[in-house]
């Protein structure tokens, strides 16, 4: 099982750079196979790391093993054949350990802030992916129909014959969903709301009826884990109510109604989204997740996306990292994740 953390940075605006790097080196030597970062511009007050790219150059600079992936990069944003010759030398100077996460992004601000039409996303999306797979495999030009300007002069190949770069997909409307399938791109799946939506999506589209999904999808779960379960589930509880606080200021900065976030429902949320309890029972909820779902890879978010203090985030990975990473590790095979 492919053991990640995800969400370590959103809400630590404070946290000090080299503490972040400190951080990831001791995950790394704990045992964990990644790190994703998430991409969020223009912030109020402003994010400390808006460029994913850059934080994980630095990273992959004091890590051995662990690879860093992004959760997203927003595509639309970004002119495809500089991205892909970003990524490119990423790929190369990390020795293969970069996973390349991509998706269409819709925050109202950052494409107000670029002059970016919301209605061109889609179309910005997909032809920035295949523009940048071209380009890693051979001499690529911008044609005339693109939404940048066409280009005279090739690009490419950017990555040596037979070299790979993973790559994967956020999204949960059909367009989204049915792109990854049909570029054969594993799915980054949703905590909030919870995957489900996505697998409804994918089944609609396949014909999928097993409830099963590829093993090189990835999933995510919070994590609350503890000496006991009663301490790591009261843990759970104090969060709930900062939750659904963060839920309503995300439905703020999106202009979505207040009326379409309620109050969280305990059971299901325990149920859904979060992994709880002590080793033992953390333990048990993930072999059976991954018996459920067929799914090999998950991020685990320890710190609830900045709801959790970073020093109590840090020991409960700390925690996981010591009990809990080589036996599930043994429960399967390492993932390709070179596709």
């Amino acid at each position: 099982m492919r053991l990640d953390i995800a969400g370590f940075t959103r809400g630590t605006r404070n946290l000090d750079h080299r503490a972040v790097l400190a951080f990831c080196a001791r995950m790394d030597a704990l045992g964990f196979d990644g790190i994703w970062f998430n991409e969020f511009h223009f912030q109020s007050p402003p994010d400390p790391y808006p460029s994913t790219l850059l934080l994980a150059a630095a990273i992959l600079a004091r890590t051995e093993r662990m690879r860093v992936g992004t959760s997203i990069v927003v595509l639309p944003l970004y002119h495809p054949l500089l991205l892909a010759e970003q990524v490119a030398q990423l790929h190369w100077q990390s020795g293969g350990r970069f996973d390349f996460g991509i998706g269409r992004g819709t925050h109202p601000s950052t494409l107000a802030a670029l002059g970016i039409d919301p209605a061109s996303t889609r179309d910005r999306f997909e032809a920035a992916y295949r523009l940048m797979r071209s380009a890693w495999s051979g001499p690529t030009l911008v044609p005339s129909d693109a939404p940048w300007p066409a280009s005279s002069e090739p690009v490419g190949p950017l990555l040596a014959p037979g070299e790979r770069i993973p790559v994967y997909v956020a999204g949960s409307t059909p367009e989204t969903v049915g792109f990854a399938v049909a570029e054969n791109l594993p799915l980054l799946l949703s905590l909030e709301p919870s995957e489900q939506r996505q697998f409804d999506v994918y089944d609609s589209l396949t014909g999928n009826r097993s409830g099963r999904y590829p093993a090189d999808y990835s999933i995510s779960r919070y994590v609350s884990i503890a000496p006991t379960r009663a301490q790591a589930i009261a843990a759970v509880d104090a969060l709930l109510p900062r939750l659904y606080e963060r839920r309503r200021r995300y439905a703020i900065a999106q202009n979505r109604p207040l009326d379409t976030i309620t109050p969280i429902d305990r059971d299901a949320f325990l149920a859904n989204q979060m992994i709880a309890g002590s080793p033992g029972d953390c333990f048990d909820q993930l072999a059976a997740l991954r018996s459920r779902t067929g799914i090999e890879s998950i991020r685990l978010i320890f710190n609830c996306n900045g709801e959790i203090p970073e020093d109590e985030a840090d020991a409960m990975a700390t925690l996981f990292g010591r009990e809990l990473v080589t036996p599930l590790h043994a429960l399967s095979s390492p993932i390709e994740v070179n596709p």
